[in-house]
């Protein structure tokens, strides 16, 4: 809050503190009802202070003294408040005391973060982690207008607490999405969005722009969601549906082609020739990174995904950029799979990323390829990802328990 109707100066007597027949004198700076007590340096007799007055009752030359001393600071302590008011700084007793000492620090504000976090650490992230910052950062705008009447211009860090994360929470989950269809933004995506925030406030804290995480308090909830596949029967259907429509073919044999090989969207519009090579078995292999981690990529191209490739060589659209297939948005994607799941009567929600998950579960490990195999050609540092990506379907299980039944029953 840069403003305040309320504030006030007091000077008082420590009484609990008097030695030697002297109590310190202390002043406390109040705004807004919060307060803070500050050391004078100087102490008097109990006898000689006056409550009400707040000074000196004396009249020594001493006590002259002390009063004008008093007179003084209050003076100083009531400027710094008032320049605070002007630069339209944050007012807190804080403040007013760092001005007061000298101790002075520059309040930072959120759009100070922001482009703090940008350009010293952009160039780290990965495109789509980038993208994922800037829409973060675009709600918390869109928040800050909002709620304070504000902008991230004049929002200061430090004004960041565990109430304003709270909010910021509610506000995400009644906020449509920047790019998507869906009516507000699901729960993981809220999570995603403070994850972020949370990375920016931390950097702040050790750059001591802050004195306090405001993340100490809060949790965050992700929820549990089931890792959508297609059927070996879906599969099929979407690769024999014929369609009139070019940008529906198009869409489904990158689909197709992600189903057979695992490649995620962003790796799959970067491919070119120059990712197919022969492998020492002499088949054609595609290797390439993953755009997400860096992590390579090799995968053996079954009959299916060659022949797609084939299909799209000679296309003029792909020659001159020099790519395999040509490039279609995420987005665009993703709204064009809608139409192609409704022409062949699939109820799920098709994703590009489903075909990735198809490649994990219908394709690879329901027809016995082991879980390491496949960990390798998804590009995944860690086992524990890839069960988390390829779940087992019904028929994998039950071929596992007969295995297991055949073996107990001897």
């Amino acid at each position: 809050m840069r403003d305040s109707s309320t504030f006030s100066i007091l000077f008082w007597l420590y009484a609990k503190r008097e030695k030697s027949g002297k109590a310190p004198i202390y002043v406390r700076i109040t705004i807004n009802g919060k307060r803070l007590n500050l050391s004078l340096k100087r102490s008097i007799s109990s006898k000689r202070w006056g409550i009400r007055t707040q000074r000196s009752i004396g009249n020594t030359d001493s006590d002259k003294e002390l009063n004008l001393y008093l007179d003084q600071e209050y003076a100083k302590l009531f400027q710094c408040y008032q320049d605070l008011r002007l630069e339209e700084e944050i007012i807190t007793p804080e403040a007013v005391k760092d001005r007061y000492t000298g101790n002075f620090k520059r309040f930072y504000t959120v759009e100070d973060m922001f482009q703090y976090h940008n350009r010293n650490l952009f160039h780290k992230l990965k495109p789509n982690t980038r993208k994922g910052y800037i829409t973060s950062q675009y709600y918390l705008r869109k928040y800050i207008e909002k709620e304070f009447r504000s902008n991230s211009e004049k929002f200061y860090v430090k004004q960041m607490d565990y109430g304003f994360l709270l909010q910021f929470e509610s506000f995400l989950r009644c906020t449509k999405p920047k790019r998507h269809s869906q009516p507000y933004i699901g729960n993981n995506a809220v999570m995603k969005h403070i994850q972020r925030l949370r990375k920016m406030t931390t950097l702040c804290f050790h750059l001591e722009w802050i004195d306090r995480d405001p993340f100490v308090k809060f949790k965050q909830h992700l929820t549990k969601t089931e890792r959508g596949f297609l059927s070996e029967y879906e599969l099929e259907e979407i690769e024999s549906k014929q369609f009139e429509i070019n940008r529906l073919k198009v869409v489904r044999d990158l689909f197709v082609f992600s189903c057979y090989t695992g490649v995620a969207h962003v790796d799959l519009l970067q491919l070119s020739k120059r990712n197919l090579v022969t492998g020492e078995d002499g088949s054609t292999w595609l290797v390439t990174k993953r755009e997400k981690t860096g992590s390579p990529v090799r995968v053996p191209l079954l009959k299916k995904p060659k022949a797609i490739i084939d299909r799209y060589k000679e296309l003029k659209v792909c020659r001159k950029s020099d790519t395999l297939f040509p490039v279609i948005s995420n987005q665009k994607v993703n709204v064009y799979l809608k139409e192609v799941a409704e022409a062949c009567e699939i109820e799920k929600n098709l994703t590009f990323h489903m075909a990735r998950h198809t490649f994990a579960t219908t394709v690879t490990l329901s027809n016995g390829v082991p879980i390491e195999t496949v960990s390798k050609m998804l590009g995944h540092n860690k086992l524990s990802t890839t069960q988390i990506y390829a779940k087992v379907i019904e028929r994998k299980i039950s071929e596992d328990m007969n295995i297991l039944r055949r073996k107990l029953e001897g």
